[in-house]
């Protein structure tokens, strides 16, 4: 018997090998030797032998991990000696052939080989650890049904209805998005069909796992990057088995393995955490659409601030629009109020430093948002200018007191800082700006009375986890909480009186064409954490720029307006959504390499005719990475197919140079 196998390698072949006529012993795995000393019969190696297995090989001079993904009785038709493999890994295959059929189509899409694609969309554990779904069993019987309002009852009974495939939810912050999920989830599973339910961050699902553990009992489970292979591979087989029908996770769980497929739910769509950063660059987003074409199902996806691509695709009338305009608890708007931070000389504005006392006087709890984690976030020569940089990357190193430390957060370098500028020899070096923990030592010296909690990449590595935070946070034992992303979406906390927006330029300065978004997103999803439940919040946004539009339309709450603006620009600019993006990144430790491949990359490119627009090579944004010298070239085009073409065909053209990566990211959500 002969098999065909992939690797997860950068190389689109597949390699062939033979199954030799010995025991193989699959309990026991990779990592102990076969037991040669009793033959086994052929047929029973054979019939052990299925697509969707692993197999330990020889590949060169290594031995590396593969996929099965054919079987033959007779011998290819190849020139070469076909060796044998070295031993099967599973006992039960991890795919079949219409899994196989998707990873070809990451594969194509998004310009990778077929085994770097399943080896990112499969779980890497040798064997499967129990992971047990953490709830308590009081929740179960105390589940309580929510009633649903007139507009949930609508949205649900036209989703059910309709014979379109697509659809998204558009609603405000508390507008019920939840509950419509999963009352559309709840006849899917009656129909006897699979859901998938994708969040943008591992931190969302501690309450959603609670919630719809309780609702549907123990059919579930979780897929995301904090449990171990291991761990994962105990929830893939049960996804294998049928024993879960609803998988929760962040962004590779849009490739559970799920028998009969009927939903998936993608909510908070326009997160970019749903792109992966690393091959294949998928988004989940796109995944998505594709497996509910394949599966002939349906796809919800939701938010409070549509990425412009989704929104443009509403207005097209290829997703199908359905509204939440209200607060589904009873809550209100909260009122917002815009403060011009020039001339104010601390990071908490005199207005929200006085609203803070109000509030917490009154046992309000407060939230305060901030976009950027440290002290101080540029450190700097008074006297002459000079910028520490890290000596890896081209960025300014933050400072984090705590550690007395300069960091990068890029590649994660750090160094102590100077008390003499290297470029001057002055002592004038000192901070700009402020992080998270220079706003936490504000907040203890202006209410030390507080009980107050900082919670960003940084205060959860030393401290509680994020779930236990946010359980405090719930049961009143933190007046104020101040964090970053983690605090931004998804949460809900009726004693929240005052939302706090320390900073909202900060994605204002990021150069790339999105930032308007993402300051437009950032501020409507911090704001909406307030006004959930009762009429007394209220919303506070501090900025240096408050006539830009992304912060003023978002802080009057006028989203068409903030859409129209954006789409106008956009289209102007020919950026997404009228046109599509093909980055292609070029990266090594030798600058002259780097830039002699780009080059070459671009003579080869230019010969191709098609309906695109080529620019660069250019330095990216972010010119060095981890010691890593970054150009880019980028492919603008109305037709996807030709550019698509182009740039496959150009990367099996051009020249290897030693010491050269290269990164192909198909619809990008940064340039940086």
């Amino acid at each position: 018997m002969y098999i065909e196998v992939v690797f997860n390698i950068p190389l689109k072949t597949t390699f062939y090998y033979s199954v030799p006529n010995k025991p193989v012993n699959k309990d026991k795995g990779l990592n102990n030797p076969v037991d040669t000393a009793s033959p086994t019969p052929a047929e029973l190696v054979e019939e052990s032998i299925k697509i969707g297995m692993r197999v330990s090989a020889g590949l060169g001079k290594r031995k590396v991990t593969g996929f099965i993904v054919n079987i033959f009785e007779e011998k290819p038709d190849v020139e070469f000696e076909i060796k044998n493999i070295q031993r099967i890994i599973d006992k039960d295959p991890l795919f079949d052939e219409d899994y196989y059929n998707l990873a070809k189509w990451i594969s194509e899409m998004y310009m990778c080989s077929a085994g770097e694609a399943l080896f990112s969309m499969i779980p890497s554990g040798r064997r499967e650890k129990d992971f047990d779904i953490d709830i308590a069993e009081e929740s179960l019987d105390n589940f309580t049904r929510i009633t649903l309002n007139e507009g949930q009852k609508g949205v649900i009974e036209k989703i059910k209805c309709s014979t379109n495939s697509l659809f998204y939810l558009y609603g405000v912050t508390g507008s019920g998005k939840t509950e419509v999920y999963l009352n559309i989830a709840e006849d899917i599973l009656a129909q006897g069909k699979s859901v998938i339910y994708l969040v943008p961050e591992i931190a969302l699902t501690h309450q959603l796992m609670d919630y719809i553990t309780a609702r549907f009992g123990k059919n579930i489970a979780v897929l995301h990057s904090g449990l171990t292979p291991s761990q994962k591979l105990k929830q893939w087989r049960r996804i294998q088995s049928s024993d879960a029908k609803i998988i929760l996770g962040a962004r590779s769980a849009v490739f559970a393995p799920v028998k009969n497929l009927g939903l998936i739910i993608l909510d908070e769509e326009h997160e970019a955490t749903y792109k992966s950063g690393s091959t294949p660059r998928y988004h989940a987003r796109q995944v998505a659409m594709h497996r509910i074409k394949t599966a002939k199902g349906k796809l919800i996806m939701g938010s409070a601030t549509p990425s412009v691509e989704a929104y443009h695709l509403m207005t097209e009338n290829i997703l199908e629009k359905c509204e939440l305009p209200e607060i589904a608890a009873g809550g209100i708007f909260a009122p917002v109020k815009v403060i011009d931070m020039k001339g104010e000389n601390s990071a908490i504005s005199s207005y929200l430093a006085e609203k803070i006392r109000e509030v917490t006087a009154k046992k309000g709890q407060v939230i305060l948002f901030l976009n950027r984690r440290g002290f101080f976030y540029y450190y700097h020569c008074l006297y002459c200018g000079h910028e520490f940089k890290c000596r890896h990357c081209s960025v300014s190193l933050t400072y984090h007191k705590e550690r007395n430390k300069l960091v990068c957060h890029y590649c994660g370098y750090s160094e102590t800082p100077s008390k003499i500028c290297p470029s001057c020899g002055s002592s004038e070096v000192g901070y700009s700006g402020f992080g998270t923990e220079k706003v936490e030592s504000d907040i203890n010296k202006f209410f030390p009375y507080l009980k107050s909690q900082r919670l960003d990449k940084d205060s959860i590595k030393k401290s509680s986890s994020v779930k236990e935070v946010f359980n405090k946070f719930k049961d009143g034992e933190i007046d104020l909480l101040l964090g970053t992303q983690i605090i931004a979406k998804g949460l809900n906390f009726p004693g929240v009186k005052l939302i706090g927006i320390i900073m909202a330029d900060t994605t204002l300065q990021l150069p790339d064409f999105r930032s308007a978004e993402k300051t437009y997103s950032l501020i409507t999803q911090v704001a909406g954490r307030t006004g959930r439940f009762s009429k007394d919040g209220e919303v506070v946004i501090q900025t240096y720029r408050p006539d830009n539009y992304s912060i003023k339309f978002a802080a009057q709450r006028k989203h068409t307006e903030f859409y129209k603006a954006e789409l106008e620009n956009r289209k102007a600019m020919n950026f997404p959504p009228f046109s599509r993006v093909i980055r292609v990144i070029f990266r090594s430790k030798e600058s002259e390499k780097v830039l002699s491949a780009a080059n070459d990359f671009y003579n080869i490119i230019v010969q191709y005719k098609g309906n695109f627009d080529i620019f660069g090579p250019a330095e990216c944004p972010l010119v060095v990475i981890a010691g890593n010298n970054r150009y880019h070239i980028l492919i603008i085009s109305k037709d996807i197919k030709s550019s698509h073409i182009a740039v496959r065909k150009s990367i099996e053209k051009i020249k290897t140079i030693s010491g050269v990566y290269i990164e192909i990211d198909v619809d990008p959500v940064s340039l940086m």
